[in-house]
């Protein structure tokens, strides 16, 4: 088995741990760093219950012992049981950095919602906690593969479809929510799916849209500028450019969101650890659940990325799986105190004529 690649051309060291384009924005505080329980471990099987949802309503092709949509071949994101307990992971984080909000599940300022819209549900835990929470109201998740669910609520409906295609939906919704759905699509994709999301809101409805960058940094000297972990975030940067997917949804959504018709998007900037080492309990709390979900995600977030776009070559999935397992090993260092930014696009404001927007950009 061959030793993974790195690539070919990585960027400087600089921009793989200092995001100019966000940092200048941000003047976010370093995060204190326990030293008590300084570990980026998630603490053992505390978080083994992070549900590995049933697949048998999963249909795709398989492809490098990964399933994939059967809709749409140049997505990459797998819709398989390990991927879906990352995201799985990635809501119960969210809800965690957000338990001081009035809603946790979203900051839309929406009252009484009757018709909500979830693309790229996923598992669809979001849109039944939703459902769940707000009997009352409507709730749609569509997404290129069947989620994995045993239960919903009655007002909860799940589909298989394309946001590409048409939109036949009958009713016009007061909150259209996304979530990593970075590198989903190219830029003028995105650009027609902003502008149907416009065109399928009521006056003053709210879209909310929450994304990563998936680059890492730390605020001491703990990521060595020499280890894979390091250079994670630009090696998939490359490859989405090369794809035309590019996977920097962060810095270029709000722009194509208020080109469609959107106002007033307010942008803010937050920190999300991996691991359990920060001081803060309730960044602790979530860095030890984002723990789980990047180590049950690497393989999935890798694998389609780099055997299609790597560099110099595209590698192999012995590869891939070499590499992953490196960096998997990389994250359990005790002392290694990581964080990646999260971009909270808040809501605008919303009047009879306008549509507000909530951009919640995150990992």
């Amino acid at each position: 088995m061959s030793s993974p690649r790195k690539s070919a051309s990585p960027a400087a060291v600089a921009d793989a741990t200092t995001p100019p384009s966000l940092a200048q924005d941000g003047g976010q505080p370093n995060i204190d760093v326990d030293d008590d329980g300084d570990s980026a471990f998630a603490d053992g099987d505390n978080f083994s219950e992070t549900t590995s949802l049933a697949s048998s309503l999963i249909r795709g092709h398989i492809m490098n012992g990964r399933k994939y949509s059967s809709l749409r071949s140049d997505y990459w994101g797998p819709s398989d049981e390990s991927q879906f307990e990352s995201m799985d992971a990635g809501h119960y984080n969210l809800l965690t950095l957000d338990s001081n909000q009035p809603e946790p599940l979203f900051r839309s300022p929406v009252v009484e919602p009757q018709n909500i819209l979830d693309i790229g549900t996923g598992p669809g835990t979001w849109a039944v906690d939703v459902a769940d929470k707000y009997p009352e109201a409507v709730v749609y998740g569509v997404d290129l593969s069947p989620p994995p669910v045993t239960w919903m609520p009655p007002n909860c409906h799940l589909q298989v479809d394309d946001v590409l295609e048409d939109w036949t939906f009958r009713e016009n919704f007061d909150l259209i929510h996304m979530r990593l759905m970075l590198g989903a699509f190219t830029d003028n994709e995105w650009r027609d799916v902003y502008r149907k999301a416009y065109d399928n809101l009521k006056p003053g409805g709210w879209i909310e849209q929450v994304e990563l960058d998936v680059r890492v940094m730390a605020d001491d000297n703990s990521l060595r500028p020499d280890t894979l972990i390091a250079e994670w975030g630009n090696n998939f940067l490359g490859c989405s450019e090369r794809a035309g997917r590019p996977l920097d949804t962060q810095l270029t959504m709000k722009a194509k969101i208020e080109e469609a018709g959107f106002v007033d998007v307010q942008e803010h900037l937050y920190k999300c650890p991996i691991g359990g080492w920060p001081k803060n309990k309730v960044l602790k709390d979530a860095g030890r659940i984002n723990f789980v979900q990047w180590t049950a995600g690497l393989e999935g977030w890798a694998m389609f990325l780099l055997t299609n776009w790597g560099s110099p070559e595209p590698w192999t999935a012995d590869e891939v799986r070499v590499y992953v397992a490196k960096v998997r090993e990389e994250l359990k260092q005790p002392r290694l105190h990581i964080w990646h930014y999260t971009v909270d696009d808040e809501y605008g404001v919303a009047n009879l004529n306008d549509r507000g927007l909530q951009f919640v950009l995150t990992y």
